[in-house]
Order: C-alpha cells, then sequence, then structure tokens
C-alpha cells in the first residue's frame, strides 16, 4: 500500500509527503529483526547491566525483617521473671515469609555471577567485585533459609566475621580487642568526662530536629526522618531516610550522634551509591561491606567527639556477647551477663536479643553481625593510617563512594578516569580536608610502636606521685 493510502483522515499522510515532493516513494522499506545480542555493547554498559540486575535480585531481601521477633516473645519473657529461654525456633522463622522463594532467588544470583564472569571475564577487576557481592547475596539467602539452626551461624560467620577473627597483624584477636577494651572502660568514670546527656526529647521533636539538620547536610537530595514503632535499635537509615524508633527518648549528645552515624554515614554513602550511573551496586550493602559501613560510622562518631564512653562500651560488650554466644551460652547466661555490668532489664533484653535472633537460642549459633562495629574502627583507622603513610590519601574518600569493603576502595579509585566510577558527592568535612587528619594519622603511627605496658607503667607512676 502506498505511504498514506490507508484511508486515514487526518491528513498526515500522502499529503505531507506529496507537499515536501516524495511522490516516487511508493512504499516504506521492511526493517528487518535485530539478531539477539548484535548490539556493541562498552564496557560500561555491560558493567551497568549487570550491576542492574545484582541491585534488583537483591530487592526483596530483607535480613533484619526476615530474623525479627513478636512482642510476644519478650513479654513471656518478662513474665518468666528471667529464668525461661524465649520460645524461638526454626519453626518460629519458618512462619516469617521472607517475599521470595528462596531456591529461585539463590540459583537468580549465581546465574548473575556466572554471567559476570562470562561477560568480564576473571582478570576484570569491576568483574570481581560484582562477582564477590553477588555470591555473597547468595549466600545470605541461604543464611535466612536457615534460621534458628547451626547452618543460619555457619553463614553469619563467613558473612559478617566472628569476634575470633585475626587483625591483619595475623595474631591479635577481635576478642583481644574486646577484652582490653573492656578493661578500660569498666575503669572509667564517665562522671569526670563532663557533658550531659540527659533524654530531653521524645521521638517526635527528636525527628523534627535531625531532620532539620539533614535537610541541610543533604542540599542536593530530600532525606526524610520518619517515626517507627518496629525497629529495635533507636534509630535506622535507609536508603534516604532516616528511621527513629517511636517509644525512644534522646538527649541532645544522641542527635548529634545519630546525625553524624546514621546521616554523614549511612545515608550518604547510599546516595552517592545512588548516583552512580555504572556502578549501581554501590547503593546496595551486602555483608561484604558491613565492617567498613559500621566502622565508618561508629569512627566518624569519634573524629566529630560526639561518642561517650557508655556508648563505646555498648558497642564492645556486644562484641564480648557474641564470643560467649558462639562459646556456648545461651539466650539466659548473655542476658545476665549484661545485667552484671548494669544495663536496664530491656536493655538487656534488646541486646542479647541482637545476637541471638536468627540464631540458636541454646547456644553455640549466634548472629555475627555486632562483631563487625568495633572490628570495622580498627580497620578503617588502619586504612586511613597507611594511605596517609604510603602518599595514598587520594583513596580515603572513596570509603564514602557507596557500600564499599576496604579492598574495593582502589579499584574503585583506578576506575574513576574510564568513568565508571563517580568521585563521591557527599563527605565530611574531615573527609574533604584531609590536613588535620593526616597529621593525627602520622603522630598515631608513632603511638603503634611505643612499648604499650612500659608507656603505661611510666605514667602509672607519675599519676602515683601527684
Amino acid at each position: 500500500m502506498a505511504v498514506g493510502q490507508d484511508g486515514g483522515g487526518d491528513g498526515s499522510g500522502t499529503g505531507g509527503a506529496h507537499a515536501n515532493g516524495l511522490e516516487g516513494m511508493s512504499s516504506v522499506p521492511a526493517i528487518a529483526a535485530r539478531p539477539a545480542g548484535s548490539v556493541w555493547l562498552s564496557h560500561k554498559e555491560v558493567i551497568a547491566r549487570l550491576a542492574d540486575r545484582v541491585v534488583e535480585a537483591q530487592r526483596p531481601i530483607r535480613i533484619l525483617n526476615a530474623i525479627k521477633w513478636e512482642a510476644q516473645h519478650e513479654e513471656r519473657f518478662f513474665r518468666s521473671r528471667f529464668r525461661e529461654l524465649p520460645e524461638v525456633s526454626a519453626e518460629t522463622y519458618a512462619a516469617i515469609d521472607v517475599g521470595y522463594d528462596p531456591r529461585s532467588k539463590a540459583k537468580e544470583f549465581e546465574t548473575i555471577a556466572r554471567d559476570v564472569e562470562n561477560e568480564l571475564g576473571p582478570d576484570d577487576d569491576i568483574g570481581r567485585i560484582l562477582l564477590a557481592t553477588a555470591i555473597e547475596y547468595r549466600d545470605v539467602v541461604r543464611m535466612l533459609s536457615a534460621r534458628g539452626t547451626p547452618l543460619f551461624y555457619a553463614y553469619s560467620r563467613r558473612l559478617y566475621g566472628s569476634p575470633k577473627d585475626v587483625f591483619p597483624d595475623g595474631k591479635t584477636t577481635l576478642r583481644d580487642l574486646g577484652r582490653l577494651l573492656y578493661g578500660i572502660f569498666s575503669r572509667v568514670d564517665s562522671a569526670s568526662l563532663g557533658g550531659s546527656f540527659e533524654r530531653v526529647h521524645d521521638a517526635q521533636k527528636a525527628a523534627t530536629i535531625l531532620g532539620e539538620r539533614l535537610s541541610r547536610y543533604f542540599a542536593d537530595d530530600p532525606v526524610r526522618v520518619e517515626l517507627d514503632d518496629g525497629i529495635l535499635a533507636d534509630a535506622a537509615a535507609g536508603s534516604d531516610y532516616v528511621k527513629v524508633r517511636a517509644a525512644a527518648r534522646f538527649s541532645d549528645r544522641d542527635l548529634d550522634i545519630l546525625e553524624v552515624h546514621e546521616g554523614w554515614v549511612h545515608v550518604a554513602t547510599s546516595i552517592n551509591g545512588q548516583r552512580q550511573p555504572v556502578a549501581k551496586w554501590l547503593a546496595k550493602g551486602p555483608p561484604r561491606t558491613t565492617t567498613v559501613q559500621e566502622g565508618l560510622a561508629a569512627l566518624v562518631e569519634l573524629l566529630t567527639y560526639r561518642t561517650y564512653p557508655r556508648r563505646a562500651r555498648r558497642l564492645n560488650d556486644r562484641v564480648i556477647a557474641v564470643d560467649k554466644a558462639e562459646d556456648g551460652a545461651n539466650f539466659l547466661e548473655v542476658f545476665e551477663w549484661f545485667r552484671t555490668e548494669g544495663y536496664t532489664e530491656q536493655e538487656c533484653f534488646d541486646m542479647t536479643k541482637r545476637i541471638f535472633r536468627g540464631g540458636v537460642i541454646e547456644g553455640g549459633g549466634p548472629f555475627t553481625k555486632d562483631a563487625c562495629y568495633c572490628k570495622g574502627i580498627v580497620l578503617n583507622f588502619a586504612f586511613i593510617q597507611a594511605a596517609i603513610a604510603q602518599n595514598r590519601a587520594e583513596l580515603i574518600p572513596y570509603l564514602f563512594v557507596g557500600k564499599v569493603a576496604h579492598e574495593d576502595v582502589p579499584v574503585l579509585h583506578r576506575h574513576v578516569a574510564d568513568g565508571i566510577v563517580k568521585p563521591p558527592h557527599y563527605l565530611p568535612p574531615m573527609f574533604r580536608d584531609l590536613n588535620a587528619l593526616a597529621i593525627w594519622m602520622a603522630f598515631s603511627s608513632f603511638f603503634a610502636r611505643l612499648e604499650a605496658n612500659e608507656t603505661e607503667k611510666y605514667y602509672e607512676r607519675l599519676f602515683a606521685r601527684g
């Protein structure tokens, strides 16, 4: 049929063609079917497509939702006067719908991993990050499929580590650090340090104050702060929001901490990742990024002088509690240990639940994520110190480029030049201007070489003369 000879009455067919002198064109040439995979793709396009698949595949996975406890378990435990183990088992978790078919989801990640290997090859450094990420998400699915069993703990230890893990010196373990800090924090008199921590703000007021602060910090992106009565912690960060527990109260110091911990680190790295047109996986945090994320958030609290010993002690005590649970302590025994440390009964329950959720109530199989915080403080500090000492300070801001592991950072920085990675948009002040941090790290390098015991004894003798 000739162009426009279909009886259309809008005057847009042949009339338009004739008006432009196209009378000779009597037909439209057919468009041949395009063979699958025939369009050339750049390296960046291949990475972006694979990253899209990783991000989409992980979307329904919600680890904490899959291991949450109902209020009835807490109520029964308190009614028993802390004498009976909570009635939480594999059957309890099986009743929680995770929102996807675990077997299919695990296979989906394995397919992505194979495609990463096939499309990028074994020597592609970005491919290795994507491969590790896909395999970790597969193992997260397997871990959640084993809730309430020792296998859950086996996967948790593989994904998040353990207090028995050894630091890069090859001999010092995380629990060595935990026991050292336990001894120090047990002797610290907080009253002599100054500062007031009275919780004068209800959750609504806290959310308003925090929202105003984060709106100023995230000037180019909307970030909301909302109340939530379903979270265990006093606050939790998401991709572009911070949730505040509706029943909690907050001090001014608490708000200072939440601003930098949840905002400057967790939300900022999410948004920096979302701003990546190619390296889109950086917006999401698989377990391999948890040590950097949680350790960096806690370290920024320290660098901004907002943290305090009781908070640091809580983080450290959770390392010790995970270690005790790994060694066989059950829920009651860990709960009682927290009581001996002076926490309220509600605090004891909440912290013990963090460690046993998803795991084995009878002991020997905890959820080990809480070991990441203190480990992360040490390893992030060591990373920054080494970067300064080796004249690689340009790597440090890339801890904030998204959700990263330390081994990713040099790779990501290397791929800024080719456009695969964009520099981080949001950076805390001390990471935008590294001058003061460089001096601190230079001196700390020398402090690390001092004979710690002899130095402490010297000052102990000095103080004794006062």
